[in-house]
């Protein structure tokens, strides 16, 4: 009889021991930091203040609300917030095309209002005629290599920091920073999807 009381309370703390979990929150502030260093560095203004004025948000985990049944039989770890890498080769490659193609094509488009920086971290063509009969014919191709570097980017910086679930917040985060480092006078999508100058 004894022997099973040990037994079983062996197997109760191995149990609860194997409840442990650990919630990996998204680094949002650090993830800021990482875009506005990228976007300054493709845009070619370095130490360029943000533009809205406000500071990053933090990344602590939520305060709990409550007491759940559940916190009995569960230990929760909060792991601590990763700073976000992006001087990865693949990235750094990437962030070279990406301020070539800036200084050669897009900076002069932006300034025409020829494309704009859309709310999902990406360019669109916003008016052709904004530009040369010659330059249209490149504007096409160049937004397109433009947003598939993006994109690409987005994936190798979660994929690089060992979340690849993180990809979606990655380019959000990217996008709120790419409008927040836009020059006065770009074109910009507002989250509700309107389309208006900075």
């Amino acid at each position: 009889m004894t022997r099973s009381i040990s037994l079983l309370m062996i197997g109760l703390v191995m149990t609860l021991a194997a409840c442990v979990t650990i919630n990996v929150y998204f680094p949002e502030a650090a993830a800021e930091q990482a875009a506005d260093r990228f976007i300054q560095d493709v845009l070619g203004e370095d130490g360029r203040p943000r533009s809205n004025g406000e500071p990053a948000t933090g990344t602590e985990p939520p305060e709990a609300t409550g007491f759940r049944l559940s916190d009995l039989f569960v230990a929760r770890a909060y792991a601590q917030s990763p700073n976000i890498d992006i001087d990865t080769p693949q990235v750094q490659t990437i962030k070279q095309r990406m301020a070539e193609r800036h200084r050669q094509h897009l900076a002069d488009w932006y300034e025409a209002g020829a494309i704009g920086l859309s709310n999902n971290g990406l360019v669109e063509i916003r008016d052709r005629s904004a530009i040369g009969l010659g330059e249209r014919r490149n504007l096409e191709r160049v937004v397109a290599e433009e947003n598939a570097d993006r994109r690409a980017v987005y994936r190798e910086i979660a994929v690089a920091n060992g979340h690849p679930e993180w990809e979606d917040e990655i380019r959000q985060t990217f996008a709120r920073q790419w409008i927040a480092n836009a020059r006065e006078g770009w074109i910009y999508q507002q989250p509700d999807g309107n389309w208006t100058r900075k």
